[in-house]
C-alpha cells in the first residue's frame, strides 16, 4: 500500500475518534503532544524527541494514548511507544492502531488484546478511568490552566503532578509532598494548583461557596518574592505578601486576601517584642486562627519543613487543620526522615536523571581538582601570621577557611580555575565562610580579564539588600555583570538564573540534598548552553558515588522523639543554622592564618580529571568514557580503512558524526579525549582512530603537510590556490571547516562571491570534487 501514515490517520482514525465524540463533547479534547524535546547534546543538538500522536483528555485528565501507524504495518506495531507514552502521561489506557485494526492495553490491570469499534466515547473512557464519582475531581478538572493567553504549556511531568496534587485533595488527603527535581518548575506547579482551587473555591469546608485562603511559606525572602511574582495571573487583590514591617504598620497581620506569601521567620517573631528572660519569640502567628488558612506551600520542604527540631514544624503544627503540601527536591532518608514521616510518601516524583533523559534539564561534567595542598601540615619557612598551630596536627579540607587560613592556596586555586573558564560565562563561586568568600571574590577582580570593578560580587547574607541587587543582577539574562558571585549558604538553594555555565566548589558539601541543590543551580536551561562545568576542588564528586544520588527515596526510618522548636535568628533571618541541609553557617572558630614559605607556595600544584553524565544517569570517568566508545565503535565500523573511508566523505563524516552525537559523544566530550590521549591538536578522527584501532595520532599539521604533497598536484593554479587556503582553515579551526555546507562560506570569503569564484574556478560540481578529493589526501595512511 502507498497509503502515508498521514493519509491513515486523516481518512481512517480521526474519523473513529470523531464519531465517538473526541473533540466535539463539551471537555473532551484531542491533541498531538510534544511530550520532551530530547536530551540536550553538543552544537546546539538535541536526542530524539518524543511525541504521541493522539492524547485524549476529558474533564482535565489525559486518559489514554493513540499511537498510530500507516495502514501497511500491522496495527499493533505501535504497542511499545503506546505504553511508554501512556506511562510518562500517566494515562490509564494506551491503543495502537494502523486505522484498520485497534489493540488497546489498561496500563492499572494489564489486561490486553485487540478491542471492537467504535471506539469508547469520552464518558464512557472516563467511568472506566474512574468508576467512583467525586465532584472535585470534576471541578477541578473544569478550570482551565492559565496559560498566559497560551505562552506556557504545562511540561508532562508538571500535568503529572498537579494532577497527582488535586486527586489527593479531591479525597481528602491532608499532607501531600511532591519531590521534584531542581530546576523543574516547582513554582509553576504550585501556582497552577493554586489557580485551580482558587477558581474552584475549594476549602477546607468542602464546600464551593468561597474561594480558599492559601499560605505560600518559604525561609527565604528571595524565594517567597520569586513565587509573589509568579503568581502575577491573579487579581492585585486576591494577593499580598505579609512582611514585618507591614505588620507593625498596620498594627497587625493583613487578612483580606487569598493568597499569602511569607517566610517562617516571620510567623515567629510576628513582627512583637520576644517575652521572657531567654528573649525568645512568641508563637503568637499574629492572630491567625489555627483555621485561617486552607491550603498551605511548603516551599523547600526538605530543609527542615518537618524536622521535629524545626521552627516550621511549630508552624505546621499550628495550622494543623489546613491541606498542607511540601515541595523538595529527591531527599535521601538519613538528613531527611521526618519530611516522609510527615508527610507520608509523594504523590509524584519526577528525578534529575528523568530531566536530563528528557531534556529540560541541562547535562554537566564534573572536573575534579586535585593539589598537592589538600592537606597541611606545619613545616619550618612557614610563617604563623595569626592564632596558635598545632605543629602535630594535619589540617584537611574541613579545616581550610575556618579553623586554617592559608591566603597564598586559595590564590593558587583561583588563578587555576580562572584559566581554566571562560570568564565571559556566568560563574557562582561556593566558600567556606562568609569571610572567605569575601577574599575569593577579591582574588578574582585581582586577576580577571575584564576591566570593570563590578566583575565579581559577593552575595551572602550580611551583604543585605546590596547583595540582594547584584543577584538580582547576575540573575539578569541581558546583563553581564556581575559575572561571576562568590557566596558561602545563601546561593545554595532557590536562585533561578538560567545561565550559569560553571559552579566552583572550595568548601566541602555538607550532605546530598546540598549538594543536589547546588547541581541544580546549574541544570537550567538557556538557549546556547549544552552543558555546564562543576570545578570541585573538594571531592565532592564522591556523593556521585552514593547510590542514592538520583535514585528513588527509600523508605524513611522511624524518627527520633519530638523536641521543642528552635527559635529564628530575627524578623526577616534569611539563612536559619543548623538545620540538616539548611543554609545556615556554624559560629567561626579562632583561626589560625599561616603565610607559607616562598619555595613550597610556588611548588602547589593541580592535577585534573573530567567525569561525565551518562546517557543511564551516571557519572562516568574518562576511562570508562574511552571504554564505552570502543564498545560502541566497534558496531559503527568493521576496520580502519572504513573509518577513513567515512571520515574522507563529508556527507558520510556528517551522519557518523550524528550517530556518534545521538549516543552521548558530542563535539565537547571528544574534544576532551583529545586532550586525554595528549593530542590537542590532532582531528577527532585521531581519537576515534586511537580508541578503536590504537592508531597514534597525528597534529592537523601534519596531516596537511602529507595532503599538500600528494594531493595538489595536477590542479591549476587557482584551485589549487583555492585548497590551500581550505588546507589552513582546517588546521587551524579543525573539521567543521571541512563540512560540504562549509564550501559557500569559503567562497564568499575569499572571493567576495559565488559568481565571482566560479569564473576564477571553475562550475560548482568541479569545485566541489577538488574540495572533496583533497580530504582522501587527508586522512589517507601516512
Amino acid at each position: 500500500m502507498h497509503e502515508t501514515e498521514a493519509d491513515t490517520r486523516a481518512n481512517r482514525i480521526d474519523p473513529v475518534l470523531r464519531e465517538a465524540g473526541w473533540g466535539g463533547v463539551d471537555g473532551a479534547h484531542v491533541h498531538r503532544e510534544l511530550i520532551c524535546p530530547g536530551r540536550i547534546l553538543g552544537g546546539g543538538q538535541r536526542g530524539s524527541a518524543l511525541s504521541a500522536d493522539y492524547v485524549l483528555s476529558y474533564r482535565g485528565r489525559k486518559l489514554a494514548v493513540i499511537e498510530a501507524k500507516r495502514a501497511g504495518l500491522d496495527h499493533t506495531t505501535g504497542v511499545g511507544q503506546a505504553k511508554d507514552y501512556a506511562v510518562r502521561l500517566k494515562a490509564r489506557f494506551a491503543y495502537a492502531t494502523n486505522g484498520l485494526g485497534w489493540y488497546g492495553i489498561d496500563m492499572h490491570t494489564g489486561a490486553e488484546g485487540d478491542i471492537a469499534l467504535p471506539f469508547p466515547s469520552p464518558e464512557q473512557l472516563w467511568l472506566r478511568c474512574f468508576p467512583e464519582g467525586n465532584d472535585w475531581r470534576e471541578r477541578f478538572g473544569a478550570v482551565p490552566f492559565e496559560t498566559g493567553g497560551g505562552k506556557w504549556q504545562p511540561r508532562y511531568y508538571q500535568h503529572n503532578a498537579i494532577t497527582a496534587v488535586l486527586e489527593a485533595i479531591a479525597q481528602q488527603r491532608e499532607r501531600i509532598l511532591l519531590t521534584l527535581a531542581t530546576g523543574t518548575g516547582k513554582t509553576s506547579i504550585a501556582f497552577q494548583i493554586a489557580w485551580k482551587l482558587f477558581h474552584a473555591k475549594w476549602n477546607l469546608s468542602r464546600d464551593p461557596v468561597r474561594r480558599p485562603r492559601i499560605l505560600f511559606l518559604a525561609d527565604r525572602n528571595i524565594l517567597a518574592d520569586q513565587a509573589f511574582n509568579a503568581f502575577s495571573a491573579f487579581p492585585p487583590d486576591a494577593l499580598c505578601r505579609i512582611r514585618p514591617e507591614e505588620i507593625r504598620r498596620r498594627g497587625g497581620a493583613p487578612r483580606n486576601a487569598s493568597v499569602f506569601f511569607t517566610i517562617f521567620q516571620t510567623f515567629m517573631t510576628g513582627g512583637g517584642e520576644p517575652e521572657g528572660d531567654a528573649g525568645e519569640p512568641q508563637f503568637t502567628f499574629e492572630g491567625y486562627e489555627p483555621d485561617f488558612f486552607d491550603f498551605i506551600v511548603i516551599d523547600e520542604c526538605h530543609r527542615g519543613g518537618a524536622h521535629d527540631e524545626s521552627t516550621w514544624r511549630g508552624i505546621l503544627e499550628y495550622f494543623k487543620p489546613a491541606v498542607q503540601l511540601g515541595l523538595t527536591a529527591t531527599p535521601k532518608r538519613d538528613v531527611n526522615a521526618d519530611t516522609y514521616a510527615y508527610f507520608g510518601e509523594p504523590v509524584y516524583s519526577y528525578a534529575l536523571k528523568e530531566g536530563i533523559g528528557d531534556g529540560f534539564l541541562t547535562p554537566f561534567k564534573v572536573r575534579q581538582m586535585a593539589s598537592t595542598l589538600d592537606e597541611y601540615t606545619w613545616s619550618e619557612g612557614d610563617t604563623v601570621l595569626a592564632g596558635e598551630i598545632d605543629r602535630e596536627r594535619t589540617y584537611t579540607e574541613a579545616d581550610f577557611n575556618t579553623r586554617l587560613v592559608i591566603d597564598q592556596r586559595e590564590q593558587s586555586r583561583v588563578q587555576e580555575f580562572m584559566d581554566q573558564i571562560d570568564q565571559r560565562q556566568k560563574t557562582l563561586v561556593f566558600c567556606a565562610t562568609q569571610e572567605h568568600a569575601a577574599r575569593v571574590r577579591n582574588f578574582i577582580n585581582q586577576i580577571k580579564d575584564h576591566p570593570d570593578p563590578h566583575y565579581c560580587e559577593r552575595v551572602t547574607a550580611d551583604d543585605g539588600e546590596l547583595g540582594e541587587r547584584h543577584l538580582r543582577e547576575f540573575q539578569d539574562n541581558e546583563k553581564t555583570l556581575p559575572t561571576i558571585l562568590t557566596t558561602s549558604q545563601k546561593l545554595s538553594t532557590g536562585v533561578d538564573a538560567l545561565n550559569i555555565r560553571n559552579i566552583v566548589l572550595l568548601r566541602p558539601i555538607r550532605s546530598m540534598i546540598e549538594f543536589k541543590q547546588i547541581i541544580g543551580r546549574g541544570t537550567r536551561i538557556f538557549d546556547g548552553k549544552d552543558y555546564f562545568t562543576i570545578y570541585d576542588f573538594v571531592k565532592a564528586y564522591e556523593h556521585f558515588n552514593d547510590p542514592e544520588w538520583d535514585g528513588e527515596p527509600l523508605p524513611p526510618e522511624a524518627p527520633g522523639e519530638p523536641r521543642s522548636p528552635r527559635a529564628p535568628r530575627g524578623d526577616e533571618g534569611d539563612e536559619p543554622d543548623g538545620q540538616p541541609g539548611g543554609v545556615g553557617e556554624p559560629p567561626a572558630p579562632e583561626r589560625v592564618v599561616v603565610r607559607l614559605s616562598d619555595g613550597r607556595e610556588r611548588s602547589i600544584r593541580y592535577i585534573a580529571a573530567t567525569t561525565y553524565w551518562s546517557t543511564d544517569g551516571r557519572m562516568i570517568t574518562a576511562q570508562e568514557f574511552m571504554q564505552q566508545l570502543f564498545g560502541d565503535l566497534d558496531a559503527l565500523v568493521a576496520d580502519e580503512d572504513e573509518l577513513r573511508a567515512i571520515w574522507s566523505d563529508p556527507d558520510r563524516r556528517e551522519a557518523f558524526i550524528q550517530r556518534l552525537t545521538d549516543l552521548g559523544y558530542d563535539a565537547e566530550r571528544l574534544d576532551d579525549m583529545r586532550r586525554l590521549i595528549d593530542a590537542p591538536n590532532s582531528d577527532i578522527f585521531d581519537v576515534l582512530a586511537y580508541v578503536r584501532f590504537t592508531l597514534a595520532p597525528l597534529a592537523r599539521s601534519q596531516r596537511v603537510r602529507a595532503a599538500s604533497a600528494t594531493g595538489l598536484g595536477g590542479y591549476e593554479r587557482e584551485i589549487r590556490s583555492f585548497l590551500e587556503y581550505v588546507l589552513g582553515n582546517y588546521e587551524r579551526n579543525g573539521i567543521g571547516e571541512l563540512a560540504s555546507s562549509r564550501i559557500g562560506d569559503l567562497l564568499r570569503i575569499r572571493y567576495g562571491g559565488v559568481n565571482d569564484a566560479k569564473r576564477l574556478l571553475g562550475d560548482v560540481p568541479q569545485i566541489r570534487r577538488a574540495f572533496v578529493d583533497i580530504q582522501r589526501h587527508l586522512f589517507r595512511q601516512i
